[in-house]
């Protein structure tokens, strides 16, 4: 087993990892979307979302059909055309929602669904469905950044029966879509569902998401909020009538928490599925697991499992009297992303050492810096749109220069700056903990001792308060070596 001969254990973002389909696992948010008993897949971002957006991409099969959806280059300007007036807040985009799903439902029963038409109701059903697509877009299978141009128009003939027509003839222009999307769904989404085989099943899929997200545009909560809704009616649909469909939304959590609307505590309860990964022995899906398989792909190439002892010396603990799994997890907020990429950065210092055929304490030692440089970098992907001026606030704990400090440090050392005049002392460190930067040392409980409490680890509601009795704070370790602090408590 030569561990200098590997290149890598893969890429940290879904769409570059050449390993994932070899090494996906069958995590239970995946098999729970696959069911059709959640829809809504939420999880800090790498955490593996996108994994299981490609997953069910892939997984088509002859009564197996997915369309997924990304909206990086979508005409977003031209769907907020079709925000509804006069309705609440968070529905406002709910049918121009369900008007894209029922319209890509369509380019699959036209063009990938072989079994159609699968009775005589599916017959004239499709038929009027490929009259009314064929005949607004110009083909069977329209691009969908066109289905909301303004300049474009819906005909409507061959059995769509629509109490504005009489009035205004057969034709719509979608700028006009708006006053009329209500009738419209109605008829399109009977069609859809007639056309469903109850055999097949049908994902409509949407990931990245968070492309576009800002806390200040309330355009962007209403539109997500709306996605949501629309998904849950749609479904809820196909299920009355037999068929089997599920619409999947792949959002970040930090994305979830802050909408806010009137049915999300039903929604979560019941629709959610949380993409996690823990440290222990009990479960399969846990990092090591993970890694173990990419070990296999790289090592044996042939799908076998390369256990963790066989590539990382765990006969010798690491300075902190930590196993060297311990000791990375720790620096992660457990996710893939930051396992495979602390791995990485082993992988490349155990070249420039000795070479031998495990990896060992120096080597994850040198490995820190890259890595915590990472993590910083991936930090700010998810805060800054959340709280602009955090990188203020990571000067704060920079200067103090330690892991480990109280309330009163961080207040004095935010004295000190100026430029946080204005600012609530109080509220960054809610901030930081929010995004897991800083943890506090909780005591008692019912296992006695203490411990650090930590955002990423217990990300439930009702544990999101940092208490207003936590002295003991203590930085990420995983930001340790990016933000130059010292191992230990400032005094």
């Amino acid at each position: 087993m030569d561990l200098n001969a590997i290149e890598s254990f893969g890429g940290i973002a879904a769409d570059e990892d050449e390993l994932l389909r070899d090494c996906f696992q069958d995590h239970p948010a995946y098999v729970a979307a696959r069911s059709r008993s959640k829809f809504l897949v939420i999880g800090r971002k790498g955490s593996g979302k996108t994994a299981i957006y490609q997953k069910l991409l892939l997984e088509r099969g002859h009564n197996f059909f997915s369309i997924g959806h990304t909206f990086d280059d979508y005409p977003w300007h031209h769907h907020d055309l079709q925000a509804q007036v006069g309705v609440p807040e968070e529905r406002r985009y709910v049918h121009s929602w369900k008007y894209l799903i029922l319209l890509t439902l369509s380019k699959i029963l036209l063009n990938q669904d072989q079994s159609q038409p699968w009775s005589e109701e599916a017959f004239e059903a499709l038929a009027q469905l490929e009259s009314f697509v064929v005949d607004s877009y110009g083909s069977r299978d329209p691009d969908v950044s066109q289905l909301f141009s303004p300049e474009k128009e819906l005909r409507f003939k061959g059995g769509f029966k629509l109490p504005f027509v009489a009035l205004e003839g057969e034709r719509v222009r979608v700028r006009e879509l708006p006053a009329h999307v209500q009738e419209v769904n109605a008829e399109v989404q009977s069609r859809v569902i007639a056309v469903l085989n109850p055999t097949n099943e049908y994902f409509v899929c949407f990931d990245q998401l968070d492309l576009g997200f800002s806390t200040s545009d309330p355009k962007y909560a209403e539109r997500v909020i709306g996605l949501i809704l629309a998904a849950r009616d749609l479904a809820r649909a196909a299920s009355q009538a037999g068929a089997q469909l599920a619409v999947v939304i792949f959002l970040r959590d930090d994305i979830y928490r802050v909408l806010q609307f009137e049915d999300k505590n039903k929604i979560t309860e019941r629709y959610v599925a949380t993409v996690e990964w823990n440290t222990g022995r009990d479960s399969e899906f846990t990092l090591k697991r993970l890694m173990e398989r990419r070990f296999g792909r790289v090592l044996k190439g042939d799908g076998e499992i390369v256990s963790w002892d066989a590539v990382f010396d765990e006969t010798k603990e690491m300075p902190s009297r930590q196993t060297k799994y311990a000791h990375i997890c720790d620096r992660t907020f457990l996710r893939p992303r930051d396992i495979i990429k602390f791995c990485n950065e082993v992988l490349d210092s155990h070249r420039r050492g000795d070479g031998g055929g495990h990896f060992v304490n120096a080597d994850l030692i040198e490995a820190r810096r890259e890595y915590s440089d990472y993590l910083l970098r991936e930090l700010d992907d998810e805060i800054a749109k959340h709280i602009p001026n955090y990188k203020a606030y990571l000067d704060v704990l920079q200067s103090i220069g330690r892991e480990i400090f109280t309330r009163e440090q961080f207040r004095d050392a935010w004295s000190r700056r100026p430029q946080l005049a204005n600012d609530d002392p109080e509220k960054a460190l809610q901030d930081l903990f929010d995004f897991s930067v800083i943890g506090y040392l909780k005591t008692g409980g019912g296992g006695g001792g203490s411990k650090y409490a930590w955002r990423y680890l217990d990300p439930r509601p009702h544990r999101a308060i940092l208490p207003a009795d936590a002295e003991t704070l203590r930085v990420h370790p995983g930001f340790k070596e990016a933000l130059d602090l010292i191992k230990g408590a400032a005094t």
